[in-house]
């Protein structure tokens, strides 16, 4: 079990903020006093958009499968991004079974697997909670203070953010021996990848429990610490980045950087052709949130090449135009 040392308490004592407060109280209380629960039978998700209903669905499927879960509740506060979150699941559920994936009494009992609520009482007897909420750190952290606060002791936390610290959101919680970062990819009911991070508060029973979670779900976990972006975002960011300095440089066009990583290095698409796919103003937000945050790391620029397109509205696919024109999902011809 996971304790805190000496430094990390005195850490805690010199610092005022609200959640070191919480969290100097929750060592107090002595972090051994709960023992973590040996599999996760009562799933928690906590918001129902693009990343969030994909989790919700897929844990759906290895619950009717397998019956790793005899319930998943689904949670929005508003009864119309439930509503929604809710319509996204059955769409893809009925789409697997008129491609004959999946019969209909399999789709019935997946969908049965999941509770829809607005009731954010109905997680306090969840074993694990998975969020999946705007990438809004001060909005992570007033919502894992007061889950904190009406879960059980038990309950393990896991934020899907692909960019922020998750040990701020584990100080914040008031239980942080029982919180790690489980980031998905987009789209969740296909990318096998799932990223499970480890802060220096997590316990390790919790870490490997989260670990054989992914595998139970079907998908293939890799571990990390907490840093900033983790694995595949650490390295894949940058190099979008870079691709835009050598463009803003003049050193070669935007077609022949991205049809160089093609052929040269055998990526399915150029770095420029990436950044568009993914929306100009991610990719702003992640770099810009690195650079305040480790003005040290020289890894970590924002182009002005990109802050300019953010601010004209050119976002790429999205908006239909970027590094590249766009019709709908469908890329045309570099900007000139």
């Amino acid at each position: 079990m996971t304790l805190f040392s000496a430094s990390t308490v005195r850490r805690l004592l010199a610092n005022n903020t609200s959640s070191s407060s919480n969290l100097l109280h929750y060592a107090r209380r002595h972090l051994s006093s709960t023992t973590p629960v040996s599999n996760f039978d009562k799933l928690g998700c906590i918001g129902l958009g693009l990343m969030g209903h994909g989790i919700a669905q897929t844990a759906a499927m290895a619950a009717a499968k397998d019956n790793i879960h005899s319930s998943i509740i689904a949670f929005e506060s508003d009864q119309k991004f439930l509503d929604s979150g809710r319509d996204r699941i059955q769409k893809s559920v009925d789409k697997l079974v008129s491609k004959e994936k999946l019969t209909s009494s399999q789709a019935d009992a997946l969908m049965g697997k999941i509770t829809f609520t607005t009731d954010r009482d109905a997680l306090n007897d969840t074993d694990l909670i998975v969020e999946a909420i705007i990438e809004n750190m001060d909005l992570k952290k007033q919502l894992y203070s007061d889950l904190g606060q009406q879960c059980k002791p038990e309950t393990v936390f896991a934020s899907n953010t692909s960019s922020l610290s998750i040990t701020q959101m584990a100080e914040a919680s008031g239980r942080p021996d029982k919180f790690v970062g489980i980031h998905f990819f987009n789209p969740v009911q296909i990318m096998k990848l799932v990223e499970v991070i480890k802060t220096e508060y997590t316990d390790q029973t919790v870490f490997d429990n989260t670990v054989k979670w992914v595998d139970q779900i079907g998908k293939v976990a890799v571990k990390c610490g907490d840093t900033p972006g983790f694995i595949v975002n650490r390295l894949l960011v940058p190099n979008l980045i870079q691709a835009m300095l050598m463009l803003e440089r003049g050193d070669a066009t935007t077609h022949d950087i991205d049809i160089s990583m093609q052929l040269g290095a055998g990526n399915p698409m150029g770095p420029l052709h990436l950044a568009d796919y993914v929306g100009l103003d991610t990719c702003l937000f992640i770099m810009q949130g690195w650079v305040n945050d480790f003005p040290e790391e020289r890894a970590f620029v924002v182009p002005e090449m990109l802050k300019d397109k953010v601010a004209k509205g050119e976002l790429g696919r999205k908006s239909g135009k970027g590094f590249y024109e766009w019709n709908g999902d469908r890329r045309g011809d570099p900007v000139e």
